[in-house]
């Protein structure tokens, strides 16, 4: 119990960064993926080849190999991020496009006569969107938009490549120096509360959306 007191200001702070990654990329992410989801269905040629351009760029390549590209690539074209902006930049932009595709499937599921429903009542396109679509595009993707925000408590220790020390990171060298497993097993306790946590909201979530069925 002593060791695990002594470590638990270098976890904690590891789990800070952990958690402003997690929270920032959702805050970000989602409202972006939405706005991409329904740019992939515009009848505007060049928009929709560009936005498919990026979501075959985000979700083809890993994000590790973006997360080089942002924070050591980019500066050769004179754009510069610190490291905590450059991890959220790419993990931003990669999630947003998965939960771009989650919710265009999501608004391909709605029946053409919601649509028509919402024309003889007279409501308008954004109206149409916020009042009829959205709730029940919600509740088809959430399912699939809690496994990618699990996914992303986990993605967020690639962070590591740039730098930045992470709940995973601190286990580590926290291991190193002590040779012991010991905080792996903390770092791995307190992951599988992180997730336990996330997937009882989205289950909370699930169950307030339950009244479209």
């Amino acid at each position: 119990m002593d060791y695990f007191l002594e470590i638990a200001p270098a976890l904690l702070s590891g789990l800070v960064m952990t958690l402003k990654i997690f929270f920032f990329t959702v805050i970000g992410s989602l409202p972006l993926g939405i706005l991409v989801s329904f740019g992939l269905r515009s009848k505007v040629a060049p928009l929709h080849f560009l936005l498919n351009i990026y979501v075959w760029l985000m979700r083809g390549t890993p994000l590790l190999l973006q997360l080089i590209f942002v924070f050591y690539g980019l500066p050769m074209i004179g754009i510069t991020f610190d490291r905590y902006e450059a991890a959220l930049f790419a993990f931003i932009l990669n999630y947003a496009a998965y939960f771009a595709e989650i919710f265009r499937g999501g608004i391909q599921s709605i029946p053409i006569g919601q649509y028509e429903a919402a024309k003889v009542l007279r409501l308008s396109k954004m109206q149409t969107i916020q009042k009829i679509i959205l709730p029940q595009v919600f509740k088809v993707v959430l399912p699939s938009i809690g496994n990618e925000v699990v996914n992303l408590v986990k993605d967020s220790s690639l962070i590591y490549v740039i730098g930045l020390g992470d709940l995973l990171q601190a286990g580590k060298i926290a291991m190193s120096r002590d040779v012991t497993l010991l905080p792996m097993v903390a770092v791995g306790v307190i992951y599988l509360i992180l997730i336990g946590l996330l997937t009882l909201l989205v289950k909370k979530i699930e169950s307030y959306y339950s009244y479209y069925r």
